[in-house]
């Protein structure tokens, strides 16, 4: 096991993009344009639902906005299972 942990060593400093999706939309350049300060955009995610974790692009858990001395965080709330996420990176 100890040898395992060792040969893993090498992938910790690896960067990888983390990103957290409150929700998607899709809007006409002319309305992307048009937007200013107060504008609404409207979001695929009901207030309430799971936000997306997401790395290179890949979900990798489920979570809820929180705030922690004044700022934003995510508190997970369900990790994708190692066997979902290796079934991911294959689509």
């Amino acid at each position: 096991m100890a040898d395992e942990v060792r040969n893993i060593e090498f992938l910790y400093d690896v960067e990888l993009e983390l990103a957290v999706v409150l929700g998607r939309t899709r809007m006409l350049i002319r309305e992307l344009l048009a937007l200013s300060t107060g504008s609404v955009v409207e979001l695929s995610k009901l207030a309430g639902e799971s936000l997306d974790i997401v790395v290179n692009e890949k979900v990798i858990a489920r979570g809820e906005a929180v705030v922690v001395n004044e700022k934003f965080g995510v508190r997970l709330t369900e990790v994708v299972s190692p066997l979902e996420r290796v079934q991911r990176l294959r689509d």
